[in-house]
């Protein structure tokens, strides 16, 4: 099959650049404390300057998502030197279209007023513009289409003034609200590199729901949250006017779900870099989609901690300038990089979008080819298809990847045991959480006392690792005091917690973690300690915000949980450099992700029976 490469991109932002001030006035805000609470803490968080709307100073609309669309494709096809009736398939995808039916594709594709093409049009959220690209790539592969247009738009700001927020604003649909924007962006895509300018050639594209996995996080068209009921949807109710009043057609994210979805973007991540498809070593620009610069950090923390990160410095990102505008987004930042001469020829460029609405995911790697040798390079066909990156030999990446496949499966298992839902879900009860301090500290009490069996146990063949041990031991043997402290400070007894004996799953984890110390040189326990660091670091302190915000409780009364969230960080940085000591090592790295298996299986066993 032939190669399939991006020879031009443009994107539209309509009207000029809005700062935070000027999208309140266009919008229009709540006059109740709480909706200005909601707007200010979501931009605080987003951290977008400036972002536009297809919107005049008095809240008017002045443009269809279409019309955007059509400027982003027309401004694609005059940069190549085509004309619009060269094109012939145009790809889109978008949130929402301007009509229910029919699709976007068709209506941009009357806007360009072009000759006949096919058209394709994309659903979903954010990963819709990406699923537009792939369809085009993929008809250009197969030889049936010569030049394809793939566009992603959304024109959502009409649907996020006052007067569609009528009554008592929730967080779920304010988040969107003050993080969304109007604006699009569009590739041509060809079967050959252009012959004036660099080109990026797509070596291979990725894209997968998780949606069998996870409810509805995303949504518009019902009233709650989770999955839809027979009923429960806007087409069910007698009027249009009855479910306009029940917010159904406000566009909402339930937030308390979207920790969930980084974990599993890891996985998709560490699975591409399993296949061969993708060396993060090899990467010269990521362009990755997030709605919120906040969430820039927990994704770099957990590519961190999985060994397979790619330095920050070759991160691109404009959301602080042009917004966050869903399916069109990557285009946007691509657009910009594009018209900046940021690429070169032989740079590899990594686009990466999740999409919260049913958790999907996509990924693309291209490759800047120049116009006099794009031909002699070897490309990749499709996925499954590309050749392995180079090697590493100390087995780090193995391990890593293989950690983080295991973090994903517990993680999925913590989301089913009902005392974490509750705390995640905001509806935990004080009661709740001291039960939870009670079972823990039956465990707790104990981590010290097998951290010391284990460093006894290495012979002076691994001395740094038994080294490393004493000084985990000596960090963790007075925690359980800690969380005694806070067991009575929240209306807790001493004798309560200290006489309870240990549930089904503290026994069955102390047993083994004894167990696997006592064997000569315990190198599995490092998959143990992943796990119980793990937890640590990546959900103690949010647990602990999250109890302080729902129950009113204080910082002397969730210490032990806001301590780990801390001190977690530095246990997981010694545990980074200790596996990185045995992972050359293929009969160790077997016996800690089997150590890791089970203790991540006991630890939420641990958990379910706080409920018994």
């Amino acid at each position: 099959m032939p190669d399939a490469y991006l020879t031009a991109c443009a994107a539209y932002l309509p009207g000029e650049p809005l700062d935070n001030d000027e999208i309140v006035a266009r919008l229009g805000a709540g006059n109740t404390g709480a909706s200005a609470a909601m707007r200010d803490r979501v931009l605080a968080m987003n951290g977008i300057r400036t972002r536009h709307f297809a919107l005049d100073r008095a809240g008017t609309p002045t443009m269809l998502n279409e019309e955007l669309a059509a400027e982003a494709v027309t401004a694609a096809v005059k940069d190549r030197g085509l004309a619009l009736g060269d094109v012939d398939l145009l790809a889109t995808g978008t949130t929402q279209g301007d009509l229910l039916v029919p699709g976007f594709a068709a209506m941009v594709h009357g806007r360009l007023a072009a000759g006949p093409m096919e058209v394709l049009s994309a659903g979903g959220v954010c990963a819709s513009g990406m699923a537009a690209l792939i369809g085009a790539v993929r008809a250009v592969r197969l030889g049936e289409r010569r030049v394809a247009v793939a566009a992603g738009s959304e024109c959502i700001g009409r649907a996020l003034r006052q007067d569609r927020y009528a009554g008592r604003p929730r967080f779920d649909a304010e988040f969107l609200r003050w993080t969304l924007s109007d604006g699009a962006g569009a590739v041509v895509v060809e079967p050959a590199p252009r012959p004036d300018r660099p080109s990026l050639r797509v070596d291979w594209t990725h894209l997968v729901s998780h949606a069998h996995e996870h409810p509805v996080c995303m949504r518009a068209g019902v009233a709650e949250t989770g999955d839809p009921a027979s009923g429960q949807t806007w087409l069910d109710r007698p009027h249009a006017a009855d479910a306009e009043a029940d917010g159904m057609f406000r566009l909402r994210q339930d937030v308390r779900l979207l920790p969930r979805l980084f974990p599993a973007g890891l996985a998709e991540f560490a699975g591409l870099v399993d296949r061969g498809l993708l060396d993060p070593a090899s990467i010269d620009h990521v362009l990755c989609h997030y709605s919120a610069e906040h969430f820039r950090g927990e994704i770099f923390g957990l590519l961190t901690g999985a060994g397979l990160m790619i330095d920050e410095s070759r991160w691109f990102s404009n959301l602080p300038t042009a917004g966050n505008t869903g399916a069109a987004s990557i285009y946007v930042a691509l657009a910009e990089c594009w018209r900046t001469g940021r690429f070169r020829p032989g740079d590899r460029i990594l686009l990466i979008v999740p999409e919260s609405g049913r958790f999907s995911f996509a990924f693309a790697q291209l490759t800047c080819v120049a116009p006099d040798a794009a031909a002699a390079e070897p490309a990749v066909a499709s996925v499954g298809t590309a050749s392995a990156p180079a090697a590493r030999d100390d087995g780090t990446p193995a391990l890593l990847s293989g950690l983080a496949e295991v973090w994903t499966e517990f993680e999925r298992d913590l989301h089913t045991v009902p005392i974490v839902a509750r705390i995640e879900s905001g509806t935990a009860t004080i009661a709740d959480y001291r039960r939870l301090l009670l079972h823990l500290r039956q465990q707790v009490v104990e981590g010290g006392r097998w951290i010391s069996r284990a460093a006894s146990s290495f012979t002076a063949d691994w001395f740094e690792l038994r080294s490393a041990a004493i000084r985990h031991a000596a960090d963790e043997h007075r925690d359980f005091r800690l969380l005694e402290r806070d067991f009575v400070n929240a209306g807790g007894t001493l004798a309560d917690i200290q006489g309870a004996p240990k549930n089904v799953g503290s026994e069955a984890l102390s047993a083994y973690l004894f167990q696997q110390a006592s064997l000569p040189d315990p190198i599995d326990l490092l998959g143990a300690m992943f796990i119980i660091e793990g937890l640590g670091s990546r959900k103690a302190a949010g647990w602990a915000a999250r109890l302080r915000t729902d129950l009113g409780l204080t910082a002397e009364q969730t210490a032990f949980l806001s301590y780990h969230g801390e001190a977690d960080e530095e246990h997981v940085a010694m545990l980074d450099d200790a596996l990185r000591l045995v992972a050359a090592d293929p009969t160790a790295r077997a016996r800690i992700l089997r150590t890791a298996r089970v203790v991540a299986r006991l630890y939420a066993l641990q958990l379910q029976e706080v409920d018994r």
